[in-house]
């Protein structure tokens, strides 16, 4: 077996595993946050952004 060929299976059961996991996974239960930013949160963009200030952590 070629070393592609062992790359595209590994990779094939780390997505079932991962489908697996995430089906089991039980939701989050937070509060909603207050006073928070609208639309999706920066940090998961790299960026924050505060009152036309943006920087990278």
């Amino acid at each position: 077996m070629d070393k592609e060929t062992r790359i595209k299976e590994a990779a094939a059961r780390a997505l079932k595993e991962a489908k697996a996991r995430k089906a089991k996974a039980k939701p989050l239960d937070l509060d909603a946050e207050l006073g928070g930013r609208d639309g999706p949160e920066p940090i998961r963009f790299g960026d924050w952004e505060k009152k036309g200030i943006a920087s990278d952590f």
